[in-house]
């Protein structure tokens, strides 16, 4: 399958959307995680800062100022590698004992909260901290603080798990979107390739199920071929309907048309008579003729002439078909034009093909006025060979393309031109047994009716 096809699936689409949810779900998720990890551990540091003031504080109330920087000299000493920051100083601001060269002035602050950056001595580094400002009784100062590099360290830590995590799941839900849209899409397609296979005429075909045959699509396509199936025995039924009444009615029909015959010797050459026995003898013409033809195209559909293909040369065709329709032609004061092409062969049934392009010569004959210009021509496009009739007659309306090749089907609802609305079904029906098709396209003026064949090595 095309990624192209599959990026503008209906199936691949919603799975982005679920896709979206999902992420923005485990983002929200993944969020309020981070926020309340990063919560938790500001608001215990924040606790730890204080119990550290509140037992300092109790040093200062019992040992006074000496006994308070005895106590932060020993805890500075008993854990030198700590996270701790202290500071006391006079009111002044002159230092008196900690691990902090002087108070901070640069930093945020929030009522007795201080976030700042300091440098650190023993280790000679630079450190953020975070630090309450506690003035004790005779106005000295007290900072205790706690170096912030292990809550960043978290921070970082959380942010790139959940920028991984989310990229994980992105990953993974795009990885199993594309293999469940593939899947999807692939029976979808089988559906569309069936459904293009019977639209071109071949009812036979079927949607294939699943191997378990329960699901969805599954119970749709079990719908859509018992609706094939109707179709089929139904149109199968009108067909064999009007073949048997064709077969059936041109036996008689003839010889009720011998009969006139001899009735006709009977009466005078200039004998009403005689003239309105014609008539009827060519009204049983005609209607013979559209019994021949509704014959001729059940064999065909039938495939009764698949035994008698061989290499035929398409420009040596249309040479004789402009051959035998020149008189017509020169007749109807028209122009016939041959246009070849080096590539011209194709495997086939040479009758049924000048049988289908004398067909379309035929209507570009009855249909295109005096001083007008039919042009039979072969091209080779791509992976296609073109057999073109085209003429300047009136044409046909863009909305009746798919309808003229319908049998009986005629633009007159009056009827009052000649023929039988059986030709264009023939050259389809020619056209099919080919694996071709039949163009009608827009000659401004005029009509291009076009033959399509697939080449000889496709």
């Amino acid at each position: 399958m095309k990624p192209n096809a599959l990026l503008h699936s209906s199936s691949f689409r919603l799975v982005l959307i679920y896709l979206a949810l999902f992420a923005g779900s485990a983002l929200v998720l993944l969020g309020f995680i981070y926020l309340s990890t990063v919560t938790f551990t500001a608001n215990q540091m924040d606790t730890t800062i204080r119990s550290d003031i509140t037992g300092l504080s109790e040093q200062y109330r019992i040992r006074g100022v000496n006994g308070l920087v005895g106590s932060i000299r020993d805890r500075l000493q008993q854990d030198p590698d700590s996270s701790s920051v202290y500071l006391l100083t006079t009111p002044d601001l002159i230092p008196l004992e900690g691990n902090l060269s002087s108070f901070p002035r640069e930093g945020t602050s929030a009522g007795n909260w201080m976030t700042f950056q300091f440098y650190d001595e023993r280790s000679g580094r630079d450190f953020h901290a975070r630090a309450r400002l506690f003035i004790l009784d005779e106005g000295f100062n007290l900072l205790v603080g706690r170096d912030t590099g292990d809550l960043k360290a978290i921070q970082k830590l959380l942010q790139s798990a959940m920028l991984w995590g989310l990229l994980i799941i992105l990953g993974l839900g795009l990885f199993g979107g594309i293999i469940m849209s593939r899947s999807m899409t692939r029976r979808i397609e089988l559906i569309n390739q069936n459904s293009r296979d019977i639209i071109a005429g071949d009812l036979s075909k079927r949607i294939p199920l699943s191997k378990r045959g329960n699901d969805d699509i599954d119970q749709l396509a079990s719908n859509l071929n018992h609706m094939l199936d109707e179709i089929e025995h139904l149109m199968t039924g009108i067909q064999q309907v009007s073949n048997n009444i064709a077969h059936d009615l041109r036996t008689p029909l003839t010889r009720i048309r011998n009969r006139l015959e001899h009735l006709q010797l009977e009466f005078d050459h200039d004998s009403l008579y005689k003239q309105s026995v014609q008539h009827c003898i060519d009204d049983a013409d005609q209607l013979l003729k559209t019994f021949s033809a509704l014959l001729r195209i059940a064999r065909i559909e039938a495939g009764g002439h698949q035994n008698n293909t061989s290499l035929v040369d398409l420009n040596e065709l249309i040479k004789d078909a402009a051959e035998l329709y020149e008189a017509l032609a020169e007749s109807n004061q028209l122009t016939l034009v041959v246009k070849e092409s080096p590539q011209s062969n194709i495997e086939g049934d040479r009758d049924l093909l000048f049988q289908a392009l004398a067909n379309l010569i035929d209507n570009a004959i009855k249909y295109t006025p005096n001083e007008g210009i039919i042009t039979l021509s072969i091209q080779q496009s791509g992976d296609y060979i073109d057999l073109a009739v085209a003429d300047s007659g009136p044409g046909i309306p863009v909305d009746e393309h798919d309808k003229v090749s319908q049998r009986f089907y005629r633009l007159e609802s009056s009827r009052n031109t000649a023929g039988n609305g059986l030709g264009l079904s023939l050259v389809k029906a020619v056209a099919l047994l080919h694996q071709g098709k039949l163009l009608l396209s827009d000659n401004n003026p005029g009509l291009i009716a076009t033959v399509r064949f697939n080449t000889p090595n496709q």
